[in-house]
């Protein structure tokens, strides 16, 4: 199913969501070499495989199945990471969207426990409840990556259980191997709740400790996700 929908910007005060492109390269390449200790079971590129990681989004944006966003830091305007929509589904006989993935996700270590993992989170959640209004968001991960299942549950996720041999493992020496997957979801019902939390949550990072202060700040939705001509 192609995705045929449009996320021009998504404005944080710690982090800002734009569509993924050639000029991110370079601090691309600088945030993926930080301290890599944490990509276990996440395929982030190398240096030198920068080019070919970006080739590979831009491939599956024409597809139709994913709009690749890069993440900026706010305090800088660096890129330092990627995130992404992916696998939409849309109602029976309807155009509209019912659910959709939230993936592809990586930081350099930087700008992890900074706050810009749980802002982005919520910039892309607001978006596909409040803007597309689907019934639910997925998750998940490789179903041995402690880590990414605590942090996903600490989003207000509920785990679905683990699919045996559900996709492609990225860990390293299981190339072309299968691995379990944790799933998880958040749903239209469950998202103000969520909302109030991770805005609750946020107010540390963004030295503000109310929990009402709005941070989102939409940008135009109506264009396409990628520059045809960075592709």
């Amino acid at each position: 199913m192609r995705m045929a929908l449009g996320v021009a910007g998504l404005s944080g005060q710690l982090v800002r969501l734009e569509p993924l492109s050639s000029r991110h390269a370079a601090d691309l390449a600088v945030a993926a070499e930080e301290d890599r200790s944490t990509y276990r079971f996440t395929w982030v590129p190398r240096r030198s495989e920068i080019g070919t990681y970006l080739e590979s989004h831009f491939r599956r944006y024409r597809s139709g199945r994913l709009i690749p966003l890069a993440q900026i830091r706010s305090s800088d305007g660096r890129a330092v990471g990627c995130t992404a929509y992916w696998d939409p589904r849309r109602w029976p006989d309807r155009s509209e969207l019912c659910a959709v993935e939230i993936g592809f996700t990586w930081l350099g270590a930087s700008a992890q426990r900074t706050g810009i993992n749980l802002e982005s989170k919520l910039l892309l959640f607001k978006h596909a409840f409040e803007q597309w209004g689907v019934a639910r968001v997925d998750l998940k991960t490789d179903a041995r990556n402690e880590r990414s299942r605590n942090a996903i549950e600490g989003l207000g996720a509920r785990f679905e259980g683990v699919l045996r041999n559900w996709s492609q493992s990225w860990a390293p020496g299981e190339e072309g191997q299968l691995r379990d997957t944790a799933m998880f979801s958040i749903i239209d019902s469950e998202w103000p709740a969520c909302e109030a939390s991770l805005q609750r949550r946020l107010g540390t990072f963004r030295g503000d400790p109310r929990s009402d202060v709005p941070i989102l700040q939409g940008l135009p939705t109506d264009q396409p996700s990628i520059d045809p001509g960075d592709s």
